[in-house]
């Protein structure tokens, strides 16, 4: 970290959402000062630190809002790091650089890169015409997965198709004028994820390998530690690791993968910062991935990723309908004195929209899997 004349750091945030509120709390805690940078009024973060809503784009605002910080980071890799680094001419630490989220924001430069470094990965086509990516489909045996290069996420953006008709119609809504991103389908046995803690001066940490669960394209449940083999779960590890030194992350990397029938694995899509699949770090691990996080960035030594119960389930709680946030449910699921409920704040509910999360940690996954379950089915935001 920078000579700060001996306060306590301060970092800026270019996101208003879970992430960042997650983030902010875990710096917080710390002793840390937070300020968040938002488009538009965010509620998760708008009772933490110094909450400014502003176009980020526009060089003065972030130049105004970098004044006083130690470190900007993003919290998703559509933030424009690239401004925030213009603007500083080097005078504040902004992780992950622009470098690096340009070449992970885009699925195509993304899966360049792990290719490059020699990463296994599934098969995959850029496609820039619709004829390439029927012919990719036929390629594939007729079973694939249409990606926009940019957006998409948490299951936005994404389409599983079986036949050339369902190609038509994933090339009208996904295509850009680059074309798409067409993978062939993994007969995988099980989604697996790992998160890894970089440090400007190569310090590492690597979280346990956990098992996910999506539904519509969305992830639903993690399970840690995944049900694997050590040779698995090494393997994971292994390439985690060695994306991050590929893309040269600094701060978090979330790493999806498919486990094959061999035990193999394929790396999926990476997410240059704090992840879905790691929120239950925050009540398993010693150090969670938001508090690796703001130390990472600030180049502070991390905290150890290790777990401190032996097995934790984190269920997502999703919107219901949309309207106005309610608090029906939120009392039955604080009856679980096992239970981390964890509400985002955000200001209306729409279906299928990441609105909270619940973990629970202890033994036996399988009576985990059913008491997070619960709780989390009994928050109706």
């Amino acid at each position: 970290m920078r000579d700060s004349g001996g306060r306590f750091p301060t970092i800026g945030i270019l996101g208003g959402g879970q992430l960042g509120r997650m983030t902010a709390l875990a710096a917080i805690r710390m002793g840390m000062h937070v300020k968040t940078l938002s488009p538009s009024p965010s509620g998760p973060v708008a009772s933490l630190g110094e909450a400014v809503v502003g176009d980020w784009n526009d060089e003065d605002v972030m130049r105004d809002f970098i004044q006083g910080c130690d470190a900007v980071t993003v919290e998703s890799e559509w933030a424009p790091a690239e401004v925030a680094e213009r603007v500083s001419d080097g005078s504040v630490a902004v992780w992950p650089s622009s470098e690096t989220l340009i070449t992970i924001r885009h699925k195509g430069r993304q899966k360049q890169a792990l290719k490059d470094a020699g990463i296994p990965i599934g098969a995959y086509r850029d496609c820039a015409s619709l004829k390439e990516a029927q012919q990719a489909l036929t390629e594939f045996g007729g079973k694939a997965v249409a990606k926009k290069y940019e957006g998409s996420y948490d299951g936005y953006g994404n389409a599983t198709i079986t036949s050339p008709d369902e190609m038509i119609q994933a090339w009208g809504d996904l295509s850009a004028s680059d074309g798409l991103l067409v993978e062939a389908f993994v007969p995988f046995v099980r989604e697996l994820a790992v998160m890894v803690a970089r440090r400007p001066s190569g310090q590492t940490v690597v979280y346990p390998v956990v098992e996910t669960e999506q539904k519509d394209h969305r992830c639903h449940a993690v399970l840690a530690p995944a049900r694997i083999t050590p040779e698995t779960a090494q393997a994971a590890r292994d390439a985690a690791l060695h994306a991050a030194e590929a893309v040269n992350l600094v701060g978090m990397l979330g790493v999806e993968f498919f486990e094959l029938e061999d035990g193999r694995v394929l790396l999926n899509e990476l997410a240059p910062r704090p992840h879905n699949t790691g929120h239950y770090s925050i009540e398993a691990c010693h150090a969670s991935q938001f508090e690796n996080h703001a130390r990472s960035i600030l180049d502070l030594p991390l905290g150890s990723a290790e777990m401190r119960a032996p097995a934790a389930v984190m269920i997502n709680v999703l919107g219901h309908r949309a309207g106005s946030v309610t608090t029906d449910g939120y009392a039955e699921a604080l009856s679980n004195p096992q239970a981390g409920v964890h509400v985002y704040g955000k200001l209306e509910a729409r279906p299928k929209r990441k609105m909270g999360h619940v973990t629970v940690t202890g033994d036996d996954l399988d009576i985990l899997r059913e008491e997070a379950e619960r709780a989390a089915d009994a928050i109706l935001l």
